[in-house]
């Protein structure tokens, strides 16, 4: 088995998992800076062009940060990271859904259309005028989120799950490329500070 790693919370989300786990894997490093998932020799990896990915034995290729966790978690038992239960499974898919869809996309593509259009204006479709609405949409729910962390100490409830190394990944990096963290989410904040202090954190 293989890991194909690079820079950007994407990765990172699957680095903390595995170090949550205890689960070691082959690196190898694309430098996606310089352009190199772009060309031949990754796009054969993966066609779509994207970190991470991760080869299995037999060859086959599994991408999507979530789906690779689950299948990390599923081929490594022990712990509670996605869940024991089906109940518990429901909550970690749910909350990491919300935290994707409400958070990490569009703070992710606020920086893919501002800060990092020099990067990714030939590699993809840049809608650079809606930089400053999607920072704004990721605001408002992470403004939400702070009222429910007042009542829990983790988004899927009492135990740390995949949804907090999702969304603590793309907060610490956000906060690396022009959206820190509003000091007035102090629920977020303290939650954040949490997760922060795991030795799984700087994976």
């Amino acid at each position: 088995m293989k890991f194909y790693n690079s820079v950007g919370p994407n990765p990172h989300v699957v680095r903390m998992f595995m170090a949550e786990k205890g689960i070691d894997v082959p690196f190898e490093e694309v430098d996606i800076l310089a352009g190199v998932n772009r060309e031949t020799d990754y796009l054969g990896v993966n066609p779509a062009g994207q970190l991470p990915s991760l080869e299995l034995d037999s060859g086959d290729l599994i991408t999507e940060i979530t789906a690779i966790c689950e299948y990390l978690d599923e081929t490594n038992p022990g712990g509670d990271l996605i869940g024991t239960t089906p109940e518990m499974r429901a909550q970690t898919r749910r909350w990491t859904r919300w935290a994707d869809l409400n958070v990490c996309e569009p703070s992710g593509n606020g920086f893919r259309f501002a800060e990092g259009l020099p990067m990714f204006e030939n590699r993809m479709r840049c809608l650079p005028e809606a930089a400053d609405g999607l920072k704004a949409c990721a605001q408002d729910k992470l403004a939400w989120l702070d009222d429910q962390l007042a009542t829990r100490d983790y988004l899927a409830g009492d135990r740390f799950s995949l949804a907090d190394i999702l969304l603590f990944c793309f907060l610490t990096f956000g906060a690396s490329v022009g959206q820190p963290l509003n000091p007035e989410f102090a629920h977020v904040t303290e939650w954040f500070e949490r997760v922060g202090l795991r030795p799984s954190a700087t994976a």
